[in-house]
């Protein structure tokens, strides 16, 4: 066998949840390597730089903030199961935000980490609907959304049974939808829990300076645990004998063997990874689901704008909100505002610059088929400015026409060919497969899934499912 090396445990993928896996298990002494194709960690949640600027690519806001000294929830977990002090992340809360619907967004929710406010807020503009939605938030409170063994159910069928409003149903799908579901027009039940939980009973949170702060501090518990990390050498080929994993070939031409193996790439990635030695594997859909964004670098804080305290706006400007596959190349008719300097930084520090971030629902093949560069970049400077002004109108007025150009230092944006080229997602699938794999099994007895496939949703989720994967398969250990 032209096999060098070999690991207890071989992790695919350097996102949070490879980073947490690796970290888990090299606490508990295995020898563990992280295989990744890219010459950056993070994944889908990194950040790249341009003339100097560092921009974050997926962080909006991490999910899951509670105050410090709350027990029994992910954040806690997270920070226990890797032996991270909570002060490490610097995590400031978000200042406030807000579902806004209607053409210009005539219908708002506001919500902060305190969910007291969204209640009321509940209650105010949908009074005939406060008692279901107290009846809801019970169950959702109460249900068990991280068992491995969940029986799938319709999450809108759910939640029907709580609401006859289909505004508040969709004001109230919106945020969940965006920030985590890979299904179409609905969800599942568990995954509406987990961020409905995420999002409105625990709130929004960021360091100040944003994902790279996370970074750090997973980089350097898993340096400091004893972990190897090989960058720029992803995995080729899953080689398969006898319904296991024998050995992987790397992209640098050699091989090396792993008692276990943690896939993080999807499943549909992982799948594409075996060989035809391999057992016959059940074929996993390919997200539909993609997005663009645009950045916009501004040379003061949105607020000197008129914008305000707002930290995200998940807008809607239809009769009802549609969560699909964009027809088009974007679809500009509901999405996510995202101003960074909006949280509660501590007094004195900010931002350097400020940042206006928008994303909507795009289409992968549309922007895959583009024949070159040129046709490229005249759509993403064409699709820019129509991001750009759909989000607008859901802002404050701005004092002049040219306010926000006067005031735009420089500009970016990413779309689903993007997240394919630096991530490896099939179709840019931003949370991959509709079709999830709660306990990570596959069909090679050996090959384990975490991460967007595994089930758990945000950045705490990922991580979460790089712990309990490592637990459950690994060190058979209770998470």
């Amino acid at each position: 066998m032209n096999t060098a090396t070999h690991y207890d445990v071989a992790i695919i993928g350097a996102g949070m949840a490879g980073l947490a896996a690796g970290i888990r298990l090299a606490h508990f002494g295995k020898r563990v390597c992280i295989f990744e194709r890219h010459n950056a960690v993070g994944g889908l949640n990194s950040f790249y730089s341009i003339s100097g600027r560092k921009y974050d690519v997926g962080l909006h806001a991490m999910t899951n903030w509670v105050p410090p000294g709350t027990k029994g929830t992910p954040l806690g977990k997270l920070l226990r199961q890797l032996r991270i002090d909570r002060d490490e992340f610097a995590l400031h809360p978000q200042k406030r935000s807000r579902i806004a619907f209607g053409p210009r967004g005539e219908t708002s929710l506001t919500f902060t980490n305190d969910f007291a406010v969204l209640e009321s807020e509940v209650a105010q503009k949908f009074p005939a609907q406060i008692d279901g939605f107290r009846r809801l938030v019970a169950l959702v409170r109460t249900y068990d959304d991280v068992s491995l063994d969940a029986v799938p159910e319709s999450a809108r069928a759910v939640v029907r049974r709580h609401l006859s409003d289909p505004l508040l149903e969709d004001m109230l799908f919106c945020p969940v939808m965006y920030y985590g579901s890979a299904s179409e027009h609905d969800m599942e039940f568990g995954q509406f829990v987990i961020m409905f939980k995420a999002l409105f009973l625990e709130g929004f949170a960021r360091p100040l300076d944003g994902v790279r702060v996370i970074l750090r501090v997973l980089l350097d518990k898993y340096r400091h645990a004893g972990g190897e990390r090989r960058m720029k050498c992803g995995v080729q080929q899953i080689i398969a004998r006898s319904g296991r994993a024998d050995r992987l070939l790397l992209d640098d031409g050699t091989e090396i063997t792993a008692t276990q193996v943690i896939s993080t790439i999807g499943a549909a990635e992982t799948e594409r990874l075996c060989t035809t030695t391999a057992a016959p594997v059940a074929s996993h859909p390919v997200g539909r689901l993609s997005y663009c964004e645009t950045i916009t670098v501004l040379d003061r804080p949105p607020s000197a704008l008129g914008w305000g305290d707002d930290t995200i706006i998940f807008f809607n400007d239809s009769a009802r909100f549609t969560y699909e596959q964009s027809r088009g190349a974007v679809d500009v008719r509901s999405g996510v505002i995202c101003l960074p300097n909006n949280f509660a930084f501590p007094e004195g520090q900010d931002l350097p610059e400020g940042l206006f971030r928008c994303t909507c629902l795009a289409n992968y093949d549309a922007w895959a088929s583009l024949s070159d560069e040129a046709a490229y970049s005249a759509d993403k400077t064409r699709w820019y400015g129509e991001i750009q002004r759909s989000a607008l109108r859901f802002l404050p007025a701005l004092p002049a026409a040219d306010t926000l150009a006067r005031a735009t230092l420089a500009t970016d944006m990413f779309t689903p060919r993007t997240i394919t080229k630096f991530t490896g997602h099939l179709g840019g699938a931003i949370y991959g497969s509709p079709k999830k794999i709660r306990d990570g099994r596959t069909p090679l007895s050996n090959v384990y899934l975490a991460g967007t496939d595994q089930g758990f949703l945000g950045i705490i989720g990922a991580m979460l499912s790089g712990i309990s994967m490592a637990n459950f398969h690994v060190l058979a250990t209770k998470s």
